[in-house]
């Protein structure tokens, strides 16, 4: 297990999913089951499988793509991960919880596999994956990325987001992503293997 790979998977996840759509989806889900449990479960297994699939498939793409066009496409994807992070995420409050009636862990894991599906954390996962060439790692870590950042969400509610200064920590995040970019692209020796 590359500790490297787990670290700033994590890192990086944590501070991206700060004011994201599927953090905002645990606020809601949140103030509306009152179930925390439940909920947490349906957001670990969801990020499980859509990581997952996110991690095989960054895993796949360098097995088809030369090393100068890999450090290329990744160079770019964390230079434009830095930017989309700046970008706050909304949520439809409607459009999110119209599949209530499965029940509060159900209800969760589509909402959240679904809320995940081409989000900047699983397009994150996807990346890491690629660039650091140990997949099951990176999924560990960001899932626990997902977890630092959204489980606070399911206890605290609303009041936790109010005090969080998101806009840094977007500011921090889209940094994180810019500088993984920059480095990927003029020190490609050190950061594909």
């Amino acid at each position: 297990m590359s500790l490297e790979a787990l670290m700033v998977s994590t890192a990086v996840v944590t501070l991206a999913e700060m004011g994201d759509k599927t953090q905002l989806l645990a606020f809601l889900l949140a103030a509306r089951f009152k179930k925390p449990l439940p909920i947490i479960a349906g957001i670990l297994i969801a990020t499980i499988l859509n990581h997952g699939l996110a991690g095989a498939l960054g895993a796949w793409i360098t097995s088809i793509i030369s090393t100068e066009l890999l450090r290329w496409i990744l160079g770019f994807s964390f230079l434009g991960m830095s930017i989309w992070t700046l970008i706050p995420d909304k949520i439809d409050e409607t459009e999110q919880l119209s599949i209530a009636s499965y029940g509060v862990f159900l209800t969760t894991l589509i909402a959240f596999f679904l809320a995940e599906m081409g989000d900047k954390t699983q397009i994150a996962t996807v990346a890491l994956a690629a660039n650091y060439q140990v997949p099951f790692t990176v999924v560990v870590g960001t899932t626990l990325g997902m977890l630092f950042a959204d489980v606070p969400a399911v206890f605290l509610g609303n009041s936790f987001a109010k005090h969080l200064p998101l806009r840094l920590i977007r500011m921090v995040a889209a940094g994180i992503f810019a500088i993984l970019g920059a480095l990927i692209l003029f020190k490609v020796d050190q950061f594909i293997t």
